[in-house]
Formats: structure tokens, sequence, C-alpha cells
């Protein structure tokens, strides 16, 4: 199955991919002790929450490729674009690439194509270059001990208001589609990964953006990073 990409959405793709390997370049120009896979921020967040704003500023302060929902839909259904990123695997790296996929050995797991082709291009594309993910559940396929997991947080009324501002939205329409979409990811994250999406004890981080904008939530997230390091 390939994706036929609007002319946009190639643009934005080609832009985190070149990203991707300039992130991955500069690892193997400082070779160290290899982790499992490369340094990572997952962000999860509430719809309305402004995660794609949070994202697209940490990518810009860390010089790191973001890959969100819409760019790992595409991935996860192009044979083109997953062969690029495995074509540069070594031998260690297609070892621990099979151990880890070997957890996901659930039977729906196995059936479901688009899920299974969604975890070996989140893992693969975490093994080789540093990244931030946005949602996807891509904080429940990494390994659990290794990057940073976010998540932001805020009320109803003011999610409602950022999703009718960004989609020139009444706000009655807003709300009624923030509450659709959050069912919707829920779901998702209940169905594939047994997991519920308001576990607080799943993140290293919650952010409340009711108090903290995207900007001081970037600052908030980079200074854990730091002292995580």
């Amino acid at each position: 199955m390939t994706h036929h990409l609007s002319g946009g959405m190639s643009q934005v793709v080609e832009r985190q991919m070149r990203n991707w390997e300039l992130a991955k370049n500069q690892r193997l120009q400082t070779p160290s002790r290899r982790n499992e896979v490369e340094d990572f921020i997952c962000v999860s967040r509430m719809v309305g929450a402004g995660g794609s704003d949070v994202a697209a500023m940490l990518g810009q302060r860390l010089g790191w490729p973001v890959f969100d929902r819409q760019i790992l839909d595409v991935m996860a259904g192009d044979d083109q674009l997953r062969r690029q990123i495995y074509v540069s695997m070594d031998e260690r790296d297609l070892t621990w690439f099979e151990d880890a996929m070997r957890t996901f050995t659930d039977t729906s797991f196995i059936k479901n194509d688009y899920f299974h082709q969604l975890t070996r291009t989140v893992l693969s594309l975490a093994r080789q270059g540093r990244a931030v993910f946005l949602g996807r559940g891509a904080n429940l396929i990494l390994p659990r001990a290794l990057g940073l997991r976010v998540r932001l947080v805020a009320s109803v009324e003011t999610r409602a208001k950022n999703f009718a501002e960004r989609h020139a939205l009444s706000l009655k329409r807003a709300s009624a589609e923030v509450e659709k979409l959050e069912k919707e990811r829920v779901k998702f994250v209940r169905h594939h990964f047994d997991a519920d999406t308001n576990d607080s004890t799943r993140y290293d981080l919650t952010i409340n953006v009711d108090h903290f904008p995207p900007a001081r939530a970037v600052d908030l997230i980079l200074g854990a990073r730091q002292s995580e390091s």
C-alpha cells in the first residue's frame, strides 16, 4: 500500500526525513556506547492542548525531526519511505530491531497490518536518529527506560477555545469535535496497547497548558530533559 501525498504533505515528510538524516549523521560522527534507541521525546496530549505547537518548537530548539500522527500514518503506509529508513540499518540494528518486534506478539497486532507497520516505523526511526514523536502511542512502542515522555493537559474550555481558533469553528462545534477526537484517541491506545491515556505514571512530566503556554512548556520539557542527562 502506498499513499499518494498532496504537495504540502509531501514537503512536510521530506523535510522531517532530511532532519532525521542530519540527526542520524551527527550520531555516526560521534560514536559512543549505543543505547537501544537514540534520544527521543514523546509528546502525548489532550485534543486542543497545543501538542503540535509544542512538538514543533521542540524540534526547532533541538534541531530534531518531528514525527506526528500524519507523518507516521503516511510512513506506515508507504513502502518506499520505510525502505529508505531500513536500508541504512547495519547488522546490529537489524538484530535489535527483530528482537524488539518480537515483544509485540499479540494476535491482533500481527493481523493489523497498519499497526504492525506503524510500530516498525517508530522503532526504526528511533534506533537510528534523535526525534520528537507526537502521539500515535510512540511512548508505548519505545523502550520505557529511555527518552522523555511528556503529557500536555488542559481544561475543556481551553481546549475547545484553542480548537475553535485553529480550525475556524464555532465554540459549540469545536467542543463537540474535541470530545469526539479525544474518545477516538483513548480508544486507539486502549485497543492497541491496553493502556489508559490518562494514567499519569506513564509520563515523566505532565504540563497543564492552562498555566504554561507552548513556549513556556517547551522550556519546562528541555529543563526536564537536561536534568535527566
